[in-house]
């Protein structure tokens, strides 16, 4: 089971290692994604990929996310960043507003954060009241499931930093005029909740971490380390995904060859 009490945060790569193992995991997911996408193989649509990532401030999703898809087509993918719900979508259920961006069958996209926003910030910030948090956990469980039955591997992952490398981060954001736009106040503000966070992060895992969409959670202390192991990560659970859905996984030997 997830737990960030277990997590190292010591790995580390040299440049010349993340450089080869993050081109070759590339390679690798960019031959998934393909056949998934009905353009090698067989030419069957598999399901689609939906990948969530989850995480403090300043933990590199971003980067993470860059790592996954800068090398894909474009037109192969969307990558949706999800903020506080909008005035219209409080008038829905809390799920209501993720629908219409979810993949299709042989699509893919990304969610910088998502539905577990309503057991996290909604929750520590009191944006909803008790009972709401806590039925929510059934409520994410019951829809990942019908959509990983449905249409859909999905991958979610939690990204996270030592509240050191957090406050050297911000420091540098905020001394770089091209980085200051990402700092708010708000941003300095959570750090005093971090314990709370993370609190809250455990019992999330410990409630929606099921078979069919488990948790994994990768240290992004050294981004290096962190961009590699997300992407290599994502390869194992499509992997898994593939051959819970019937479908032959192509061979590695059978990958694009470089250009």
């Amino acid at each position: 089971m997830a737990s960030l009490e277990k997590i190292d945060l010591t790995p580390r790569l040299d440049r010349d290692e993340y450089e080869k193992r993050l081109l070759a995991a590339q390679r690798r997911f960019l031959q998934l994604r393909l056949t998934l996408g009905g353009h090698l193989g067989t030419g069957k649509l598999g399901p689609g990929v939906l990948v969530i990532l989850e995480g403090p401030d300043a933990a590199g999703k971003g980067g993470a996310i860059k790592a996954m898809v800068s090398h894909l087509d474009p037109r192969h993918y969307g990558v949706v960043s999800y903020g506080a719900p909008t005035r219209e979508e409080k008038f829905h259920h809390f799920l209501w507003r993720f629908y219409t961006e979810l993949p299709g069958m042989g699509q893919m996209a990304v969610f910088d954060r998502s539905w577990y926003g309503r057991v996290l910030v909604e929750r520590i910030e009191g944006f909803c009241t008790r009972d709401e948090w806590r039925r929510a956990y059934k409520a994410i469980v019951d829809f990942e499931e019908s959509l990983c039955v449905e249409s859909t591997i999905l991958v979610k992952m939690y990204v996270h930093i030592s509240d050191e490398e957090q406050l050297r981060r911000f420091q540098s954001r905020a001394a770089d005029p091209l980085k200051r736009w990402k700092l708010t106040d708000e941003d300095w503000r959570n750090r005093e909740k971090n314990r709370a966070y993370e609190q809250a992060a455990d019992e999330m895992f410990e409630r929606t971490h099921h078979k069919l969409a488990p948790w994994d959670i990768v240290s992004g202390e050294q981004k290096r380390w962190a961009r590699v192991a997300a992407v290599e990560t994502l390869i194992a659970r499509v992997e898994e995904g593939m051959v819970r859905w019937g479908l032959d996984v192509p061979h590695l030997d059978d990958a694009l060859p470089l250009k």
